[in-house]
């Protein structure tokens, strides 16, 4: 299960601003999460309040932002929104598509007091 080690790499980045910028609780974390991520959202909400439990972090609420799957159709040259990874182009019907989001995971940003 890679989501406990995402959580724990997300909380690192929180302990290590909590530290520069001297917050000591933080309250919100808005995560985006591309389609393509490979990320199982159930197992990250799981991950995350257990890897945060007695941390800066910990009772703060997980917020979850979907982002969509897009690409560029070398054929249209237009952006495109696609399903999948295989799909072909909603406009053309080419195959020829080059995937340009949907795989981030970022943190966005966080609600401190």
């Amino acid at each position: 299960m890679h989501e406990m080690s995402i959580c724990e790499g997300i909380l690192q980045v929180i302990e290590d601003h909590a530290s520069q910028q001297k917050f000591e609780k933080v309250t919100r974390v808005r995560l985006e999460i591309g389609a393509l991520a490979g990320v199982e959202l159930e197992a990250l909400r799981f991950s995350y309040d257990v890897v945060t439990r007695g941390s800066v972090a910990d009772g703060s609420v997980l917020e979850i932002i979907s982002l969509p799957i897009t690409a560029w159709c070398m054929p249209c040259g237009e952006p495109v929104s696609v399903k999948a990874r295989y799909d072909a182009c909603p406009t053309c019907g080419s195959y020829q598509i080059q995937i340009t989001g949907g795989e981030e995971l970022r943190i966005k940003d966080m609600e401190v007091n």
